[in-house]
């Protein structure tokens, strides 16, 4: 009797077992006979994507759907325009073969609804995320989840519209974070005259546009970047019109989700918080609502108002204008040379129009391509009475413009260039008022310095020159006022008007006459002191010394150079002064000095936690970046250190002092110099020992930069017991050995920070790679610090030997000036 007990009880045992199995093992295909029920699940072979039921948050409704590792990544969703109310909904293939959602009832409230099925089905889980339906016996597919997508882009899924059928493959937005019914917005792909471009549409008007695609990138998109957010698509030849995204193989899960308010969010997963984290969002401002200012207007975020009417414009309806609503837009103020004479119907001798250049734009709505070069792209705009702009860009081609300009929007980087046309006088209007104010001040300040020069001969009539002349000549070999004269000629070729003349008395007015307790720094340029300007504002004068190694044309390089950039991460010059031997910069005021002051000082290093010194190695990336790639011109900087970035008062990074900047040619890629210039430690091989630079040789000296703000060191000292390495060197060695632990500041070192920390050194090694061909571009540099993917391994620069030869003769470096500006000048005979 006690026997039969202890069986019966192992056999319930038992089944329960089974039971306990069949409920909680994820099954790996549905069949006829092989069904969900709620709470099972389906999963992916690799385990990364699930099928199941789900609720979602602050709602009791269930819904069929696919998330990416937990329910918190909801990617599609089967029923939902119909929930179940209860736990008892089942998935399984019906008597007609369709993958089916059954309700406690067994009412189909979801099917695939492929019709005339001939054979047995299954349904089946890719990697990718793809749910399928397809034939046992053939294994064709009949359908794919990736043909009907929810919210959310996956990695291969392609938006897509047919121009044969109009049939379209888009996403749809949830109603609401709680309700995943198809809400208000939607997205998919249009190609209007071989310009292809993902749109947003509220119901059925336009919200956002991505801007043309170059075949890589979407050049309204400004942040991205081809490497991680690279593109695809185009006309496969059978009508289909589509764009889609790969992700490299080392990178984690990226998907683009459109919300419930209509917005793009980029995600990617992060491992250590098994969660999905916003990188990117299509809404970074209202400028990004498509048409915010209507017709012949453009909209910029960092302006007040953030509309404005373009060039040769003027408002529609002032008095809607003045009111903030903008959606009238503007009508052209001076009639086209071609207008004008069909009207008249006769001829004019008017001279042509011009066009006048907007850059770093998201170009108008509704372009026309052509694949033609960019002078035939101008003629064939000025041949047509109605092309009203163009663009050219090596990727897409001609783009041209015949009706609204609609849509424009301004960048601080990226963006194309736009070509507006307007009416010669309008330009004729704005260069006329130019010209006279630029001959005026160029007259008045000649007069100043002729009379200025005639009082003092006058008054000190001139002396034979001997040993102990009371004469100064300069580095140039001219006099002073044979060099202030030549300065003035130079200055007449700087857009004057972008840039004030201040005269001596106010800039020594505004340090006190230059008093000792202004002075803020010293370096090889000169003295640097504080002022303040009579309406209070603040700056920064950079006053030229005599016994200056660098003299005239380092101060007309930096005024040519940086009186053309304008970026956030750059240093603003406000003007300058030319008066005698005075030659000074006046520049905005930074009340944190420069980086060094900080980071290389035991006490203020505190003040610089990660995510301070993160802040400031994402700003010097991104205004090398606009130097390198989105400025007008292309400049290298040549002399990038800890003591050329200045930090403002919210401790953001700007690189100044481009006294030893150049200005690349359009084609140029590489230069060979005989003047070697900058600061060892800093300077990269192919330079220091051939005079050879490139962009590449920034990426150098950023990177070394890097390591410099990581760990706290010099670049310049000697680390390590036995071979005194300089720090590139023991960098490398710490690094090999996996002792990077201790190249990080202690003041910094934060375990929650630890990943991103070692990410940054690894992004350094990187950047200090032997050749130039290895190291990675500041576009590169830029994906790698703001994205999680795995970064190639770093090769050991053999530079690093032959820095420490090149430290020990350096006599730059043990002045170690602790300056807002401290400039380093080395001239070697390139080989």
């Amino acid at each position: 009797m006690r026997f039969s007990n202890h069986a019966n009880l192992f056999f319930v045992l038992f089944i329960l077992c089974f039971y306990v199995l069949d409920v909680c093992i994820a099954i790996d295909s549905i069949t006829s006979s092989q069904s969900i029920k709620d709470p099972e699940t389906l999963r992916s072979k690799d385990g990364n994507f699930t099928l199941g039921f789900f609720t979602p948050q602050n709602s009791t409704n269930r819904y069929v759907g696919i998330w990416w590792k937990s329910q918190s990544t909801v990617i599609w969703v089967a029923n939902r325009n119909q929930a179940l109310n209860d736990s008892s909904g089942i998935v399984t293939i019906s008597e007609d073969g369709n993958l089916v959602v059954l309700n406690g009832q067994k009412q189909v409230i979801w099917s695939t609804n492929v019709s005339k099925i001939l054979s047995n089905t299954s349904s089946e889980f890719s990697d990718s995320g793809k749910l399928v339906l397809m034939e046992t016996t053939t294994g064709n597919i009949l359908w794919d989840s990736f043909q009907q997508p929810s919210d959310t882009l996956l990695p291969g899924m392609k938006l897509s519209t047919n121009t044969r059928t109009n049939k379209k493959i888009e996403l749809t937005s949830w109603k609401s974070p709680s309700n995943p019914s198809i809400g208000s917005f939607s997205s998919g792909v249009v190609q209007r005259r071989d310009i292809l471009e993902v749109f947003i549409w509220n119901e059925t008007r336009p919200y956002w546009r991505s801007g043309p695609w170059d075949g890589g990138v979407f050049t309204g998109i400004p942040t991205m970047s081809t490497y991680l957010n690279g593109f695809k698509g185009g006309d496969d030849g059978e009508g289909n019109i589509d764009i889609y995204y790969t992700v490299p193989s080392e990178l984690d899960f990226v998907i683009y989700m459109l919300n419930s308010k209509g917005q793009y969010e980029q995600k990617l997963w992060d491992a250590e918080k098994s969660e999905m984290g916003i990188r990117w969002t299509s809404k970074e401002s209202d400028c990004d609502v498509y048409g915010m200012c209507g017709p012949f207007t453009i909209c910029n975020a960092q302006s007040k108002p953030i509309c404005s009417c373009l060039k040769g414009f003027e408002p529609r309806n002032e008095e809607e204008w003045n009111g903030k609503n903008w959606t009238g837009g503007c009508v052209r103020r001076t009639p086209l040379k071609c207008e004008r004479v069909r009207d008249q119907n006769t001829s004019t001798n008017a001279k042509e129009d011009e066009f006048f250049k907007l850059q770093m734009v998201k170009v108008p709505d509704f372009s026309e391509g052509s694949p033609v070069e960019t002078d035939i792209c101008r003629n064939q705009c000025l041949e047509n009475c109605s092309c009203v702009a163009y663009s050219h860009d090596e990727k897409i081609g001609c783009m041209s413009w015949t009706g609204n300009l609609l849509d424009i929007q301004q960048f601080s980087e990226g963006g194309l260039d736009l070509h507006l046309r307007v009416a010669y006088s309008e330009l004729d209007k704005g260069s006329k008022k130019k010209i006279i104010i630029t001959t005026a001040v160029i007259v008045a300040t000649v007069i100043m310095v002729t009379g200025g020069y005639f009082m003092w001969r006058t008054s000190n009539p001139p002396v034979r020159k001997g040993k102990n002349d009371a004469f100064i000549e300069f580095n140039n070999g001219g006099t002073p006022e044979h060099e202030s004269h030549s300065v003035i000629e130079e200055l007449s070729q700087v857009k004057l008007h972008e840039l004030l003349l201040f005269d001596f008395k106010m800039a020594a007015a505004a340090t006190d006459n230059f008093h000792l307790s202004n002075k803020l720094g010293q370096g090889g340029f000169g003295p640097v002191y504080k002022g303040q300007l009579e309406d209070g504002q603040e700056i920064a004068v950079k006053r030229l010394s005599r016994a200056s190694g660098q003299g005239l044309e380092e101060f007309m390089n930096e005024i040519v150079v940086i009186s053309k950039l304008q970026h956030r991460n750059l240093v603003k010059l406000f003007g300058c002064c030319v008066e005698g031997d005075e030659k000074m910069l006046i520049y905005e005021y930074m009340p944190n000095k420069s980086l060094d002051v900080f980071i290389f000082d035991p006490s203020k290093c505190k003040l610089l936690d990660w995510r301070k010194r993160s802040n400031i190695i994402e700003g010097i990336a991104r205004g090398l970046l606009y130097l390198h790639r989105d400025s007008r011109l292309k400049i290298i900087h040549r002399d990038l250190k800890a003591s050329n970035i200045l930090l403002d008062e919210e401790l953001n990074p700007k690189i100044s002092d481009f006294g030893m900047a150049r200005i690349f040619g359009g084609t140029q890629d590489q230069v060979n110099t005989s003047r070697v210039v900058g600061t060892y430690g800093y300077m990269s091989p192919e330079y220091a020992m051939e005079g050879l630079f490139s962009e590449k040789s920034d990426v150098f000296s950023f990177g070394v930069l890097v390591l410099e703000i990581v760990s706290g060191r010099r670049s310049s000292g000697f680390y390590g017991n036995v071979h005194a390495l300089g720090l590139l060197g023991f960098a490398w060695t710490q690094w090999k050995e996996g002792n990077a632990l201790s190249l990080i500041d202690p003041e910094l070192y934060d375990p929650i920070h630890h990943r991103d920390i070692l990410r940054c050194i690894h992004i350094a090694l990187l950047c200090v790679q032997e050749l130039s061909v290895d190291r990675p571009t500041m576009a590169t540099v830029i994906s790698m610090l703001s994205n999680d993917f795995v970064l190639p391994a770093p090769s050991q620069s053999t530079f690093i030997q032959r820095q420490k030869m090149l430290n020990s003769t350096s006599s730059e470096e043990t002045q170690r000036f602790r300056s807002i500006n401290v400039v380093s000048v080395t001239e070697i005979q390139g080989r």
